[in-house]
C-alpha cells in the first residue's frame, strides 16, 4: 500500500506516524515532509506536482494536511483524475477560506456564533468601529496561516488593526475583506469531525494555545501546544455541541448539495451563553492532531480510506488518559525568527513530532518557527503535562522558546 501526504509540519508528521502504526507496512511518501518524516517514508521535493506523482506512482490514498491546497481545490483535481483522496472539495474548503461565507452559512443552519458585520471598504468598517462596544474582533476574511484574527480593545485599536489588515496589506489578498465579531468570554475548545458519505464521528475534544506567550498573552501564533481530552467537556456537554453544531452543519451541507468529505474542525468558545462557534476549518488542526493522534488504538486508516471512497467514517478506538503537546519554537516567532540552528538530543524523546526542521550533511537544523512538538501521555492531565515538559529537557537548539502553562491550571 502507497500513502501520500501533503504537508511538511508537526501535523503531517503525526499522520504519517498514525499511518504507519496502522499499517506498518504501507509506503509512506510525503510532500514536502521535514526532518522527522524521513524516519518513516519518502520526502519528495517542494516542486512535485501532487496529481502527476500520485498518478505516476499509483498511490492508493493521498491525504491533504494544510488548508491552502484545499481551499486552491486539490480535492477536485484528483478526483478528476480518478485518484483517492482525502479532504473537502474547492465549494466545502470554503468554510475555511472566506470567513464571511463560514458565517452566513452559519445563519442560516441556525449554528451558534457571535454577531458580526462583514466589510469590504475601509472607510465603512471605520465607520462601523467608531459606533461599536469593545472589545471586538477583527478576522481577515481570507486565509493567514492562524495569525489573521485580532482582538481589539478600542475605537483607535481597531482603526490602526482595520488599516493594517485592508490597507498595508499586513495578510496580502486575505485581508481585502474583514469580519468584524463581538468578542466572546469563555473557555475555547476544538472539536473535530470526520464527514463522509453523509455521516460523521467526532473525534476527542482538544484545546489550542494561541497566544505566544503564558497566560495567553501576546501575538496570535499557529498553535504553541495542545492537550486532550479536555476537562470542561463531559458526554453530555459533547451531546450538545453535537447536536447544535455538527447536526446542523450537515443539514446545511445536505440542504446545499454538498458532499463534504474529510475533516470539518469546530474552533468553540463555551460561554455564559452557551456554546458558540468561533471559526471553521477543514482539515485537521495543528497542534490538535499531535495530542489526538497518540490516543488513536486502531481505525485510522481504515477511516481515511473509507471517507476516500465516500462512505461513512468506520470509527476510531481510544486509549484512556490525557495527551500534552507542547511546541518548542524558534526565537523572535510569530514575528521574524532565526533558522538555521543546529538541534541537539541528550536522549531521544518517547514521542516527537517534527515541524520546522530538516537535515543537512548528516545533521539536524531549525528551518520554520515552530520546530517541534514534544507530547506526553498520562492516565491524568497532570502527570501527561509532566511527561511532555520532562521530554523537553532532552532536546537543545539556541533561542528555543516554548510556553510553561500548557495544559496547566488556566486551561
Amino acid at each position: 500500500m502507497k500513502i501520500l501526504v501533503i504537508g511538511g509540519g508537526g501535523r503531517e508528521h503525526a499522520i504519517g506516524w498514525r499511518i504507519k502504526q496502522d499499517s506498518p507496512d504501507v509506503s509512506l511518501y510525503f510532500l514536502p515532509g521535514n526532518g522527522g518524516t524521513i524516519s518513516i517514508g519518502e520526502n519528495l521535493p517542494p516542486d512535485t506536482d501532487p496529481v502527476e506523482f500520485a498518478s505516476q506512482n499509483s498511490m492508493d490514498l493521498t491525504v491533504v494536511g494544510p488548508e491552502s491546497p484545499l481551499v486552491d481545490g486539490i480535492v477536485d483535481r484528483f478526483r478528476e483524475n480518478g485518484l483517492k483522496i482525502f479532504g473537502p472539495d474547492k465549494r466545502c474548503a470554503r468554510l475555511e477560506g472566506d470567513k464571511g461565507y463560514a458565517k452566513e452559512f452559519m445563519k442560516r443552519y441556525n449554528v451558534p456564533t457571535a454577531d458580526y458585520e462583514e466589510f469590504d471598504d475601509f472607510d465603512s468598517a471605520v465607520k462601523y468601529a467608531e459606533k461599536i462596544d469593545y472589545p471586538h474582533v477583527i478576522k481577515a476574511v481570507g486565509l493567514a496561516a492562524g495569525k489573521g484574527s485580532i482582538i481589539v480593545y478600542s475605537k483607535k485599536d481597531a482603526i490602526n488593526t482595520l488599516e493594517d489588515i485592508m490597507i498595508n496589506k499586513r495578510f496580502g489578498e486575505a485581508g481585502n475583506r474583514v469580519v468584524m465579531e463581538r468578542f466572546l468570554e469563555g473557555r475555547e475548545a476544538s472539536i473535530i469531525g470526520i464527514f463522509g458519505g453523509g455521516e460523521y464521528i467526532l473525534l476527542k475534544p482538544s484545546k489550542d494555545h494561541k497566544k505566544i506567550f503564558d497566560g495567553d498573552k501576546g501575538p496570535n501564533t499557529g498553535g504553541m501546544g495542545a492537550f486532550s481530552p479536555v476537562p470542561d467537556i463531559d458526554d453530555e456537554l459533547l451531546i450538545r455541541i453535537e447536536r447544535m453544531i455538527f447536526k446542523r452543519m450537515k443539514e446545511g451541507f445536505e440542504r446545499e448539495n454538498m458532499d463534504f468529505t474529510g475533516v470539518l474542525y469546530a474552533g468553540i468558545m463555551l460561554t455564559d451563553d452557551g456554546v458558540k462557534v468561533l471559526e471553521f476549518n477543514v482539515r485537521f488542526g495543528d497542534p490538535e492532531t499531535q495530542c489526538l493522534v497518540p490516543m488513536v488504538n486502531s481505525g485510522f486508516v481504515d477511516t481515511l480510506f473509507s471517507v476516500s471512497e465516500g462512505s461513512a467514517p468506520s470509527g476510531l478506538e481510544w486509549r484512556d488518559g490525557y495527551c500534552v503537546c507542547v511546541v518548542l519554537a524558534s526565537k523572535g516567532y510569530p514575528g521574524k525568527y532565526e533558522k538555521g540552528k543546529e538541534i541537539k538530543f541528550f536522549s531521544e524523546p518517547e514521542f516527537l513530532f517534527h515541524a520546522g526542521t530538516k537535515y543537512e550533511d548528516g545533521k539536524l537544523y531549525t528551518s520554520g518557527g515552530r520546530v517541534m512538538n514534544v507530547v506526553g501521555i498520562g492516565e491524568t492531565l497532570k502527570e501527561a503535562r509532566e511527561k511532555a515538559y520532562k521530554e523537553i529537557g532532552k532536546i537543545y537548539f539556541e533561542g528555543m522558546y516554548f510556553r510553561k502553562d500548557i495544559g496547566g491550571s488556566n486551561h
